[in-house]
């Protein structure tokens, strides 16, 4: 059923009953005159922001009022006024008509015709005004979605010129950090990385942190990342470590406010979520979610570049099976740190390590049993070591530690307990139990001391031979720039 439209309303203001009543029979029942003898009326009507299709004002009425109503009437723009002059008034002119805001005059007497001309032209008047507004607010609609379109074109490309900028994923998080804060209100920002180990189906995790957190909420945080990832990855933990980076985060809980966990994916899949802290009231427009998304895209394929760096970095420095230095590595270190020692007067040792029988456990447990023994110690010294220590596979089942500001004494101490907690570790590889136990060499540099790097390893190997030769499972030192030795059994 068609709902009925009513009358359109015109105003009167001031009109004499003949007038009105003359008005009202020309333009019909389509249209309903409200006639206001005084402006009290009109000016409530004018607050309620009506719109008359016209104003009818005989110049009597118009002169007697206020300056400041007259100012209010030529400021609705809306409405058209008619201005009607009397015959025994001197009529205005045209440009003066105009100049107070009225559409036309019409001189008196009412014709029908008359008052229908002025009708239908204020309608177009008013019909036309309606579409320039229409347009314009398009217009400048337009122009805002194109602001908009632009500041998201100009964020992304900032964003991934950041992002694309280093090749450090602690760096390249940190940047992000700032970056998206100008999206929303993001307070902290962490990553979490993981990888399938092939041989044990779980996956090991990389947490990158920010360094504000405190012992507390850093657990907190480990533990909301590591549930993230189970969810995510489909597969339990099977270890992870923790990376701090200086992102400028707030020190904050993961239940502080609402997390948004968004997935990184490379060519390959995902392989990580980033995990968003923002306030609990967060709202995005479509367009920034559309822009957000379109963010983590570009920073997951950067962050997947720099650990694909990171990979072939450890690679070329880093022996394949055990994780340590490689040789390589070693030799270009062990340089430095005897040029270092040398002109700064610093200590300098270094333990080389043999396992004991080697070739016994290859023959009776396979190499893949071997293999894992390696692994096994490997991450054993990397345990045991400083972060400013080097710890390298020297080649077969022969490790080497470069141990700076370090004297003999405590390179013999580090030396027994790396010899007792392997001669106590219990390796297990397919139901059966592995012990093995390992012999060390240890040689030291003191300040003065003019050694070449070759001595320094040469000395190393010598007292490895002579802990070999005094019945394995031993450390024996080669003493401070001399050739004597000291020998350390388990008692």
């Amino acid at each position: 059923m068609q709902q009925e439209v009513g009358p359109e309303t015109m105003w009167g203001l001031g009109l004499s009953e003949s007038e009105a009543a003359r008005i009202q029979e020309a333009v019909g029942p389509s249209f309903a005159l409200r006639n206001y003898p005084e402006g009290s009326g009109l000016l409530r009507d004018m607050a309620r922001e009506e719109r008359p299709a016209v104003a009818w004002i005989p110049l009597r009425a118009w002169q007697q009022l206020t300056d400041g109503l007259r100012q209010d009437l030529q400021d609705l723009d809306h409405c058209q006024r008619v201005l009607l002059q009397e015959r025994d008034t001197e009529p205005m002119e045209l440009e003066a008509v105009l100049e107070e805001g009225f559409l036309t005059a019409l001189h008196m007497p009412l014709t029908r015709h008359k008052v229908q001309d002025a009708l239908f032209r204020a309608k177009e008047v008013t019909s036309l005004y309606s579409d320039i507004y229409s347009m314009t607010e398009e217009i400048f609609l337009e122009r805002e979605l194109l602001k908009r379109k632009t500041d998201q074109l100009l964020f992304l490309n900032r964003f991934l010129t950041n992002a694309s900028s280093s090749l450090d994923p602690s760096e390249i998080l940190s940047r992000a950090l700032e970056d998206l804060a100008l999206l929303l209100p993001v307070k902290l920002l962490q990553a979490a990385f993981w990888q399938r180990n092939p041989d044990t189906g779980e996956a090991e995790v990389e947490l990158l942190l920010d360094s504000s957190l405190g012992n507390g909420l850093e657990e907190r945080w480990v533990e909301f990342l590591l549930e993230t990832t189970v969810r995510h990855e489909g597969g339990p933990v099977g270890g992870f470590q923790v990376e701090r980076m200086d992102a400028g985060g707030a020190a904050l809980p993961p239940d502080s406010g609402r997390s948004l966990i968004l997935p990184l994916a490379g060519p390959q899949g995902q392989f990580g979520c980033l995990a968003l802290l923002c306030e609990r009231d967060v709202r995005l427009a479509k367009d920034q979610v559309q822009t957000l998304k379109s963010a983590v895209r570009h920073l997951g394929l950067a962050l997947n570049n720099a650990r694909l760096y990171r990979e072939v970095k450890i690679r070329a420095d880093r022996d394949g099976l055990t994780k340590l230095h490689n040789r390589n590595t070693l030799d270009n270190r062990l340089a430095l740190e005897l040029k270092r020692s040398q002109r700064y007067g610093s200590q300098l040792s270094l333990l080389m390590l043999d396992l004991d029988h080697f070739k016994q456990i290859n023959d009776t447990h396979g190499h893949a049993a071997g293999d894992m023994v390696l692994r096994e110690v490997g991450a054993l010294l990397r345990e045991s070591v400083r972060s400013c220590d080097i710890a390298s596979r020297f080649g077969g089942e022969e490790f080497v530690l470069l141990l700076p500001h370090t004297s003999e004494e405590d390179a013999w101490k580090l030396a027994d307990r790396i010899r007792r907690r392997v001669s106590r570790r219990r390796f297990r590889f397919q139901g059966r139990t592995i012990t093995v136990t390992v012999s060390i060499g240890v040689s030291s540099i003191s300040p003065g001391c003019l050694d070449q790097d070759n001595d320094l390893l040469l000395r190393a190997d010598q007292a490895l031979y002579v802990a070999k030769a005094n019945g394995r499972n031993t450390v024996a030192t080669a003493g401070t720039c001399k050739t004597e030795s000291r020998v350390a059994q388990e008692g």
